[in-house]
């Protein structure tokens, strides 16, 4: 049974790989090559003027771009070229925690059925909002923040190695993909054919039950959770297909995803910046918990609403 699990989930991770990448390659494509262009530099400076409406100079334009159009690596080198105070830093990190890498995670997103304006929604509004709310109640980190310096970028010229370079940066993206999920697909096989994965859903049905959700989208959930959006989209497409993850469950698992995924590493590695994490990581937890809890409730109140309407109107 063992070797047969092997095989499902391989073919399933394989599957899994090749749908994700078809989003992946283009979009990490196209942006790895927009930083060797007028163009970034141009959307940078579009949005500096902004800035102060959050509680941040000009220049903090350079790490939000960075963060929403590449990821928190890309931020975070843009965070050590600026001289910014613990409180900026801390600003722009949880920011970039709830909208960082918004173009691959919010495409990925959508191959599990879920709406792209509610992926941007709550992303975008959150991290607006978490800006906002933190400028005006926390009053201190007024202190420089301290950073650890990392290697620079390559500088790369001509169209032709840019290009390449862009190719690379993408295939790259999709083989780290592929490491992490085709085993994980193989796993979570060999844990549904055992009973594992039914006995680990009844386990997490109370904490499910709060946020609205039913037992069968624990796995995704965790798996987001703890790895990160397009490693869950991809245990979310297979449970779609198998285990009947309805489209309800999946909107409102991702609503809680996109305000809160891979918290270990999206929490750990603004460390070296010296800004306070457990908080960071705090406010996306609850404010994830909250938000899944109200939009659950909203929309379960409508269904039964509309339920009662059908049985009137018979």
């Amino acid at each position: 049974m063992i070797v047969d699990s092997v095989k499902k989930g391989l073919l399933s991770g394989l599957n899994t790989t090749w749908s994700l990448g078809k989003v992946i390659f283009p979009v990490t494509l196209i942006v790895t090559v927009l930083q060797y262009t007028p163009v970034l530099p141009f959307i940078i400076n579009l949005i500096a003027p902004l800035m102060n409406l959050i509680g941040l100079p000009g220049d903090a334009a350079i790490p939000l771009v960075l963060g929403n159009f590449l990821n928190l690596y890309a931020a975070i080198a843009g965070i050590l070229t600026l001289d910014l105070t613990v409180k900026e830093v801390f600003i722009i990190a949880t920011m970039l925690s709830f909208s960082h890498n918004l173009l691959i995670e919010s495409g990925v997103a959508m191959k599990t059925g879920v709406k792209l304006w509610i992926i941007l929604t709550v992303r975008i509004g959150l991290a607006l909002l978490s800006a906002v709310v933190i400028n005006l109640v926390w009053q201190g980190g007024s202190e420089m923040a301290q950073g650890v310096a990392i290697g620079e970028t390559a500088e790369i010229n001509g169209a032709g190695a840019i290009l390449i370079h862009g190719v690379i940066q993408a295939l790259s993206g999709i083989a780290q993909l592929a490491v992490i999920v085709i085993p994980l697909m193989v796993v979570v096989q060999i844990m549904k054919d055992l009973k594992w994965l039914e006995a680990f859903s009844k386990a997490l049905a109370p904490f499910m039950k709060v946020l609205g959700m039913k037992p069968n989208a624990s796995m995704p959930f965790v798996t987001g959770l703890t790895l990160g959006l397009a490693y869950g989209a991809g245990v979310m497409i297979q449970a779609a297909k198998e285990d009947n993850v309805s489209k309800k469950d999946m909107t409102i698992a991702f609503i809680f995803l996109v305000a809160c995924h891979a918290v270990v590493e999206d929490t750990l590695i603004f460390i070296p910046l010296g800004i306070p994490v457990l908080p960071l990581l705090l406010i996306r937890l609850l404010t994830a918990i909250v938000l899944t809890m109200v939009v659950a409730y909203i929309w379960n109140r409508t269904d039964r609403v509309q339920r009662k309407e059908a049985v009137y109107e018979q």
